[in-house]
């Protein structure tokens, strides 16, 4: 199937439904390690949060069980896109500062570059082989107006983090995109690029190697809380554990009502091409960077890897059987919306995850009242924020004063009608796309 069939909706899902990430590295299926029925931690995900606390956690001599409902690394961590950002994204920096104050706002922001940069410092240091590069970002303006803003917010962003940004006028773009979608945009040269099922295959291979007990296909079915500790339930078995800690972010559910109440799981998806012509491939993306735009509900995407293939995602449809190839022609629009002369070129992957937002799309670290340890939340930047937050989570638990967060203080909100929120997406993503399209 073509991009341009799928974009009509014409023809059979002639592609693969797992992750194109995965024909590189597939998360292992077998060779769990056997389920102890007493450890020093349990981590509850194996994903980038769980790994990364894992690790610190085994190298300061505990003993760490990591659980995964499924397969470990089933989940996002090995379906998002592989943008690698500062974690500043959600909001523009004069919102931050009216709603936080300035002094916080300009902590939250600096840790959101740090966030990038440990990434970069663990990948390097752990010499884990996964395409990290700082590529840059281009985040495109959909309209006039909204490359003014773009502006101002760049300028706030270097003024209060240092955090380096070019604005490319419309005029300019070229040199940046070739297409005529956008009015001008942003260019951040310090975001990055990674191979997600890579970075993850290289966290699950190093905290094994530090000690860490991996098993999957071992769903928590309750957390039992006292003074001594947790009491950890699963399908004919418990575990205790001295601490439990959370990280199962857009995959939450069944791990007990306080985290439940907080998190929103939210459907994305991603096509992935076949091989573009060097030529086509260079006149669309010049400079290989990641790349965005600047609507409430917005696309994404990026070359793959060495390859001359575009990634391209967005949030999920509603209306279409999932995983069927009308679910995905959305994506298939706006890819040729975007870039119209790759209408005859194939696509090979097709896929969705889900993402876990918050009610006040913060990302979140910290302690329960029931005394569990969690790191969730990311709201679709979650490659840097997770592994960010599963270091500080594991410093925290161990007490040391490098877990220190500007996000621990946030407070964790829940909502009085949680449990309609999941129900309430497609409305709210709609009315998103009606204002996206009528500029309100």
């Amino acid at each position: 199937m073509t991009v341009g069939l799928l974009a009509k909706g014409e023809g059979k899902g002639q592609f693969e439904t797992e992750p194109f990430w995965w024909d590189a590295a597939k998360p292992p299926t077998a060779g769990f390690d056997a389920v102890p029925r007493q450890v020093d931690v349990l981590v509850v995900g194996a994903g980038f949060s769980g790994l990364s606390a894992a690790l610190v956690l085994a190298r300061a001599g505990r003993g760490v069980l990591v659980v995964d409902a499924g397969v470990p690394g089933y989940g996002a961590s090995t379906r998002n896109g592989g943008q690698v950002g500062s974690g500043n994204q959600k909001f523009r920096v004069r919102t931050l500062i009216e709603m936080k104050g300035e002094k916080k706002a300009v902590e939250l922001l600096h840790e959101g570059v740090e966030m990038l940069d440990g990434i970069e410092r663990l990948v390097r240091d752990e010499n884990i082989d996964c395409s990290f590069e700082r590529c840059g970002r281009f985040r495109g303006a959909m309209r006039p107006e909204h490359y003014e803003a773009m502006a101002r917010d760049m300028s706030d962003l270097h003024r209060f983090a240092g955090v380096e940004f070019g604005m490319v006028p419309k005029g300019e773009q070229g040199s940046e995109i070739g297409s005529d979608r956008f009015h001008g945009g942003a260019v951040l040269p310090q975001d990055a690029s990674i191979h997600p099922g890579r970075y993850h295959a290289g966290l699950l291979s190093r905290a094994r190697d530090a000690g860490a007990l991996i098993a999957g296909n071992a769903p928590v079915r309750d957390i039992v809380s006292s003074g001594s500790g947790h009491l950890v339930r699963f399908d004919g078995f418990d575990v205790r554990a001295r601490d439990v800690i959370v990280a199962t972010n857009g995959y939450t559910k069944g791990v007990g009502g306080y985290f439940s109440r907080r998190i929103v799981p939210i459907a994305s998806s991603q096509i992935a091409t076949g091989h573009i012509p060097q030529d086509r491939f260079e006149a669309a993306m010049p400079k290989r960077r990641v790349y965005g735009n600047s609507n409430r509900v917005f696309f994404y995407f990026r070359p793959a890897p060495g390859e001359n293939r575009i990634l391209w995602g967005g949030r999920s449809s509603h209306v279409a059987r999932e995983g069927s190839a009308a679910s995905f022609q959305h994506l298939a629009r706006d890819l040729l919306d975007t870039f119209p002369d790759l209408e005859h070129v194939p696509v090979t992957h097709a896929w969705s995850g889900l993402i876990g937002y918050t009610f006040d799309e913060f990302p979140h670290l910290g302690r329960s009242p029931d005394g569990v340890h969690y790191a969730m939340g990311y709201c679709g930047t979650g490659v840097s924020r997770s592994t960010h937050f599963g270091r500080k989570i594991a410093l925290q638990l161990l007490s040391r004063p490098e877990g220190q967060s500007a996000f621990s203080d946030l407070g964790f909100p829940s909502h009085p009608f949680h449990f309609v929120a999941k129900h309430a997406v497609p409305a709210v993503e709609t009315w998103y796309r009606i204002r996206d399209a009528a500029n309100l």
